[in-house]
Order: structure tokens, then sequence, then C-alpha cells
């Protein structure tokens, strides 16, 4: 059970870093180029990662980087730009709080997950959670923000799964590093064609540029991916229930924002559902083969 902890530990380093995206996104990068914002997230990102680990694809994965790059990168984050300026961040945030269920589901068809009882309680929990820090009153629903919020949600969770099942015999810094390179260039021509020229970085948002591609985006992939090597896709599912905790902590922290006990209420939700739904150690069964003279071990459910 430490090992396992560490790798929660190691992949809640992912959710949280996407919460601070948030606030750096609003605060320092350009508005207006969604395409280039995601490009220039993204290529670089994996370009970094591949000269830490300098390993081409090889065989299959060539394809697999393109199809994953896809949806984990490029399409995902096209998405949720297109979502983020027709929803408020209240009602995307509170769609992709779906995703742990998807995922759930998904690694049941393709990985041979079933999920069990309590993963299962832990993230209604958590959906419930993140509805109560989030859905603070009446808002406007587009419903092609809906449409592309469910999509990028639906999209990645798949894409996730699949990095799961086929990731086993790559290593994983190279193999993010492809999906990001895959998706980067897939956004960059989509970018030149819709959005015209790149946009003009100041000096914040140079910064802000640097923090989301080193930080939001290379470690946090790298960080997210190790722990579907090593953790069930539920687990993963739910730890990504910090982002929103996290958004909603830094606004409080950083922009002034008030925290309601409403929200207070939600937080130790979404907390409670990711410790419902964590892995349990199996005791071993007692007969032959069973430790003796105080001596115990046990397997990580």
């Amino acid at each position: 059970m430490e090992a396992t902890l560490r790798w929660v530990l190691v992949t809640a380093i992912a959710p949280v870093a996407w919460g601070t995206n948030y606030y750096v996104t609003h605060a320092y990068l350009p508005t207006g180029t969604p395409l280039y914002g995601a490009a220039i997230r993204a290529l670089p990102a994996g370009l970094l990662l591949l000269a830490v680990r300098r390993e081409l694809p090889r065989g299959s994965w060539w394809w697999k980087a393109a199809v994953l790059g896809v949806l984990n990168m490029g399409a995902f984050f096209a998405l949720v730009y297109v979502a983020a300026q027709l929803l408020p961040t209240s009602t995307a945030s509170t769609i992709m709080a779906a995703s742990p269920v998807a995922m759930m589901l998904i690694a049941w068809a393709l990985v041979a997950e079933r999920p069990g009882l309590l993963p299962l309680l832990g993230a209604a929990a958590g959906i419930g959670g993140v509805c109560l820090m989030l859905l603070t009153g009446s808002v406007s629903v587009d419903a092609r923000g809906v449409l592309a919020s469910v999509a990028a949600m639906l999209m990645s969770s798949l894409g996730y799964i699949l990095a799961k099942r086929w990731g086993s015999g790559a290593d994983v810094l190279a193999s993010t590093a492809w999906q990001l390179i895959a998706g980067g260039l897939l956004l960059l021509p989509l970018a030149v064609a819709v959005e015209g020229a790149p946009p003009a970085l100041d000096g914040p948002a140079v910064l802000g540029f640097g923090y989301v591609t080193v930080v939001a985006t290379a470690v946090a992939f790298a960080a997210w991916f190790t722990g579907l090597r090593h953790l069930p896709a539920a687990t993963v599912g739910l730890v990504g229930l910090l982002n929103p905790v996290t958004g909603v902590l830094l606004g409080t922290a950083l922009a002034g924002e008030s925290l309601t006990l409403r929200q207070v209420c939600g937080l130790a939700l979404v907390l409670g559902g990711i410790l419902l739904g964590r892995p349990r150690a199996r005791r071993p069964a007692a007969g032959i083969g069973t430790p003796v003279d105080g001596e115990r071990s046990s397997r990580v459910a």
C-alpha cells in the first residue's frame, strides 16, 4: 500500500497542475487565439520531454502516438477551448467531472478492469462535490459548448485508457512526448488557417506559457500517464477530481474569492470520494502458504 500511495501522489501532480492552469491562462495568456494557445502548450512540451528521453517511436507506436495525440492532446485541447468560450467555467468543469465514470466503463471494456462498488460510490460523491462547489446559481447554457465539453471528456477518457492498454512496452516519458508532439503538429496548421498570425507575447505571457508548457503540460501529463501505468483507471480518474478542487482553492488564495460553506462541503465530498475509491489491500486467505510467526503479506487490489 505504501507503493500505491506513492503512485497516487505522483498522479495527483497532474490534476493539481491542471487546476493552476486555469488561473495562469486567465491572468497572463492572450485571449482570442485558443488554437495557438493549445499548440504552444503541446508542441514545446513534447519536444522538452523528447530532449529528456531521446527515443523515437518504433513499429506500431507511430500510428498509436498519432491516435493518442489526437484524443489526449490535439482535439482535446481544441474542444476544451471551444467549451471555455461558450460555457461558464463551472458548467464545463462539472461536465468534465464525469470523466472518472467514463474512464471506469471504458477500462472495463478495453482492459478488463471491472469497477468495484466503492470506486463507483466515490465517483458519485466526487461528482456531487464538484456540483456543490461550482454550480452556485442559474447560468445560461450553450448546447454547442455542452457538446464540445462532453466530446472532450469522452475522447480524453478513451485516450487515457488506450494509453494504459498500449503503454506497457514503451517508456512513459517518451510516449508522452510523442503524443504531445503529434497533438501539437495537428493544432499548428489549424491555428494558422483559422487564427492567422500568432499572437504577440509580452513578458508575463512568455512566463505564463513557460509555466503552462513545463509544469501544466510536460510534467503533468508525464505524471498522469505514470499513474495510469501503475494504478487502476478508476483510481486515476478519481484523483483527477483534484483539478476543480485546486481551481477553487487557488481562486480563494490568489484571486481574493470567498470560500462559501457550500464550497467547503463540496470540497469535503470530493476528497471523501477520492479516499473511498482508493485501492484496497486484500488479506491472504488462511491455509496452506499463509505466512506465520507474525509475518503478513498483502496484495494491492
